[in-house]
């Protein structure tokens, strides 16, 4: 199956960190450097993936802060690391966007709010919505997704999703391969 959505190189790929990235960790927050794991073959795949698009951004809910379990500096670092690490295998991240809000909270940044897209496109004039890709695990991301009317794409997990997802996929491979 080839998907005809007609990617180049003008469009945005939006994806979220936990679940898709790396691997999300269920009985709590990735905290520290060490916590964070990369899942099976996103490395392998970055630069084959990401060179399909302009711009490549990920948009993470990260409420660890909001709790006070990690301050924004520690995040950073975290995303320095999964940053070079991307970097080290040819893959270029063009922005992370955060949302340190509590879940329930008045955050008007958290997923599914559109927020941090409109952050990204503040910032970079020439993202169009409508040719960009959303990639994640969960409700919140492919809502968030189609309260833009991007094209979404949902990376099956454990955590049930009732959203309605343009496809579905194990991986970003094989995202990769529908996109080749």
């Amino acid at each position: 199956m080839k998907l005809n959505w007609n990617v180049d190189s003008s469009w945005t790929l939006f994806i979220d960190r936990d679940g898709v990235i790396n691997e999300r960790n269920f009985d709590g927050y990735i905290l520290d450097k060490a916590s964070f794991v990369f899942k099976k073959g996103v490395l392998e795949v970055s630069e084959s993936l990401f060179s399909k698009f302009k711009y490549v951004i990920v948009v993470t809910n990260q409420q660890c802060i909001g709790k006070g379990l990690i301050t924004s500096a520690q995040l950073n670092d975290i995303h320095m690391y999964m940053n070079n690490c991307f970097v080290q295998n040819n893959a270029n991240i063009d922005m992370i966007i955060v949302a340190p809000e509590i879940k329930g909270s008045q955050s008007h940044l958290r997923k599914p709010s559109p927020q941090m897209a409109y952050q990204a496109k503040d910032k970079l004039k020439d993202i169009d919505f409508s040719k960009s890709i959303m990639v994640g695990d969960t409700d919140t991301d492919i809502e968030f997704g189609k309260n833009l009317e991007m094209k979404t794409v949902l990376i099956e997990s454990r955590e049930k999703c009732f959203s309605n997802p343009d496809i579905k996929v194990s991986s970003l491979s094989d995202l990769n391969q529908l996109l080749s």
